[in-house]
């Protein structure tokens, strides 16, 4: 069965579609239809020659791309990946979610048609990574899978620009922002390239004496622990970080000696497929990743083979708390291995001693990045009631600095959310929050003039801690505060929750930042900072924010087995 591919345009015109909207900092750029090239990942292999085409797609942000046909070794014009069509009921569309209501009308907001594969795919991508494991967790060294990983960091650097501008048109996100995670998707190759090769990972464990005595009271035989990879893995990665979530899993997957099967989302199918290509480029042995991409229909089948498949030993999911309920579930009959990084409803404590300006920039970047639209973002703002008022007014002065607009376009620092069903539950929380008694100080709209899929930066205050927007993850560019006046009060409200993902606190007393730290029933604590993760730090969740952790040492751990071997000689 043929794999997952994507269409490149190689135009490169831009034309206006409609006037600028109201406002300079709320404006947007269109562009027309351009030429196709299609990229695919199994043009390559000699067993996919003779398949019918994996998908077929025409780009109609020619913008995106205006850099690619300049570069030769661009991943966007490499001749050998051109194929055919493909019917499209055997496609699905990827939409870009910053397009204007003129483009959804007329259909130009879909920029790609992807390969739409089903269970029997994923049983056939998980056979071929059931084939493929041995040679790669027995007969690669560990020195061997770190270079792979190196190179494959390596390519990714060589063809960033491509990937971030691909990134931004299917995620939506600003280029800076797609530029940056570029990086921070690298570091967790180059990370476990590194850890690989360290004894105390993928290539060894440990030996110590024995405890059991000989007659003569010497110690009998010696004691050895061997890690060993644990089997076909199965990640499921979601569509807020099309590439990081993809390299914090696959990076110490391979470096541990294991296969696995990605199913990247459905909305952000276009990265992963980058990503695989650059992979296999790298030297990644056929079957060793494997990629199914599948529409929004088929992703429960997919996901369901996986948990259900005996071959697959691990699962890795990062999505919503109640997916992850049922992958468990799902998963039970066959005992896997799981990591889940699931849903949080990040707290974010202003103490009374804070440095206002240093809260203020740590609000905005753990907020407003990617458009609200992460795990870790702060929801619930609790701020101590003498400083309120202050704190509020310099944050609605920051948040009015904000440029919203398409990704791609020039001095944007907020995208669109990823879709209009968002905006939907962002109105509905923002108009039950104001009933409830909120304020509203900034924004609490959608931006209709941008497209269908932008919301306005807002704040709430005096937001009760019953409502809605307070008691479920927001996901999206909404600030919600309420006061506290005893630091008791703060770690009470924070950790009235049933999700501990992250956690956020403003001050500056030592004292407080331990104890208040240690009592914070969260995964992890950001002190006056917004943006806490990188690869050598541990990630991950407490109470129904999930299991395991992902990036640090403790990652390539979930990735391992540990065998005890008792030796009598």
């Amino acid at each position: 069965m043929p794999r997952s591919g994507l269409c490149w345009l190689d135009g490169m015109d831009i034309k206006s579609l409609r006037e600028p909207s109201r406002s300079s900092s709320y404006h947007r750029t269109s562009v027309k239809l351009s030429t196709i090239m299609m990229l695919s990942t199994s043009a390559r292999h000699s067993r996919f020659a003779a398949t019918t085409t994996i998908m077929v797609a025409s780009f109609s942000n020619a913008a995106a791309f205006s850099t690619a046909t300049s570069r030769l070794t661009s991943i966007l014009n490499d001749p050998s990946l051109i194929t055919c069509d493909s019917p499209p009921s055997q496609t699905f569309d990827v939409i870009d979610p910053g397009a204007s209501a003129a483009q959804f009308k007329d259909g130009s907001a879909v920029i790609a048609h992807v390969r739409r594969m089903g269970r029997d795919d994923a049983k056939d991508a998980i056979n071929r990574a059931h084939i493929a494991l041995p040679d790669w967790r027995d007969k690669t060294t560990a020195a061997y899978r770190s270079g792979i990983l190196t190179k494959w960091s390596s390519l990714i650097k060589e063809s960033a620009e491509d990937i971030a501008k691909i990134m931004t048109l299917e995620s939506g996100k600003p280029l800076a922002e797609s530029r940056g995670e570029v990086g921070y998707g690298t570091s967790f190759l180059d990370y476990y390239a590194a850890e690989a090769i360290r004894p105390n990972n993928s290539g060894g464990g440990f030996i110590s004496p024995s405890p059991f005595a000989m007659p003569d009271g010497a110690p009998r035989g010696k004691m050895m622990a061997i890690n060993e990879a644990v089997g076909v893995c199965g990640l499921i990665t979601p569509w807020n970080f099309p590439i990081a979530m993809i390299t914090r899993k696959v990076g110490p997957a391979l470096a541990a000696g294991c296969a696995c099967v990605l199913k990247p989302s459905e909305l952000t199918p276009l990265t992963a497929i980058a990503l695989e290509t650059l992979a296999k480029r790298a030297g990644v042995p056929e079957g060793v990743f494997e990629l199914v991409t599948a529409d929004r229909e088929l992703t429960r089948e997919v996901g369901d083979e996986m948990c259900v498949n005996s071959i697959i030993k691990k699962i890795s999911f990062t999505g919503s708390t109640p997916v992850g309920k049922l992958l468990m579930k799902q998963s039970s009959d066959t005992v896997k291995r799981l990591s889940l990084e699931l849903g949080g409803n990040a707290s974010f404590i202003v103490f009374d001693d804070a440095d206002l300006d240093v809260a203020v920039n740590a609000a905005m970047s753990s907020k407003f990045r990617n458009a609200g639209q992460t795990c870790v973002c702060s929801d619930r703002f609790l701020v101590h009631k003498s400083i309120e008022e202050e704190f509020v007014a310099r944050l609605a002065e920051k948040v009015g600095q904000i440029k919203i607009g398409h990704g791609l376009e020039d001095g944007v620092t907020m995208g669109p959310v990823i879709s209009n069903m968002p905006v939907k539950n962002l109105s509905k929380k923002v108009e039950a929050a104001i009933s409830d008694g909120a304020t509203c100080v900034v924004g609490g709209s959608p931006l209709v003039d941008l497209g269908p899929n932008f919301f306005e930066p807002t704040i709430l205050t005096n937001v009760d801690t019953n409502s809605l927007i307070w008691c479920t993850e927001t996901f999206g560019p909404v600030v919600a505060v309420t006061t506290f006046d005893t630091e008791d009060e703060a770690v009470t409200m924070a950790n009235d929750s049933s999700v501990g993902l992250a956690s956020y606190i403003c001050t500056r007393d030592m004292s407080r930042i331990f104890r208040v730290s240690s009592a914070l029933e969260c995964g992890m604590v950001g002190v006056n900072e917004g943006i806490i993760s990188s690869a050598s730090a541990p990630f991950g969740g407490v109470k129904e924010s999930g299991l395991g952790r992902e990036g640090s040492a403790l990652g390539i751990k979930e990735y391992l087995n540990t065998k005890y071997v008792f030796l009598n000689c």
